[in-house]
């Protein structure tokens, strides 16, 4: 009997052991593994010890196992620009991919957050990609996660007339689009300032 389920447990996340071998040696998961049950049973519990009132669907295919959240505190569990959620998703990644083999992709979202948030960034990126192609000058677009900057790069990569570039350190990292005639245009900072 494992003792610790009678004793409080105020910051930690005790999981049961798991037998490394129930996934085949070098092969990626798939539907019917049990990680979708895992993952959502994981992010039910952490949601529990913040006291979020949020349900957790499960949508999967053999690539990956989407987690959908609703309820009342969807909106905490988000948090600003989708920080939470990132924060979440990178947790559960890590907890339920920790033995090498059976690996899938935990997706969090809400609703179609994601969808959308993403359609925003590249309906943004395009409008200022338009700009520096018809004014000649340099945008730097406001610091974003990594996430967010490669939704960004991608969207551009074949964007006629501009490249992109990553700039800065950590938190404070941002893109530039540029015009890829090869000119040294002129620079103008997008969004926030630090």
């Amino acid at each position: 009997m494992d003792e610790r389920k009678n004793e409080p447990r105020d910051g930690a996340l005790f999981l049961d052991e798991v037998d490394a071998k129930s996934a085949p040696i070098g092969q990626e998961g798939q539907s019917g593994d049990g990680k979708a049950e895992e993952s959502a049973g994981i992010l039910e519990e952490i949601l529990d010890r913040m006291d979020l009132d949020v349900d957790v669907d499960i949508r999967e295919d053999g690539e990956k196992i989407v987690l959908d959240l609703d309820g009342p505190d969807v909106g905490r569990v988000i948090g600003k620009k989708g920080m939470t959620l990132d924060a979440l998703q990178f947790l559960l990644n890590k907890i339920v991919n920790r033995f090498p083999d059976g690996r899938r992709h935990v997706v969090v979202d809400s609703g179609d957050y994601r969808e959308r948030h993403d359609n925003g960034l590249i309906s943004m990126a395009r409008r200022e990609a338009k700009r520096v192609v018809t004014e000649g000058e340099v945008v730097t677009l406001e610091p974003m996660s990594a996430r967010d900057r490669r939704v960004i790069h991608l969207s551009l990569a074949k964007f006629e007339g501009v490249t992109t570039a990553s700039q800065g350190q950590g938190m404070q990292r941002r893109i530039q689009i540029m015009p890829a005639d090869g000119e040294q245009p002129k620079s103008r900072r997008r969004g926030r300032r630090p």
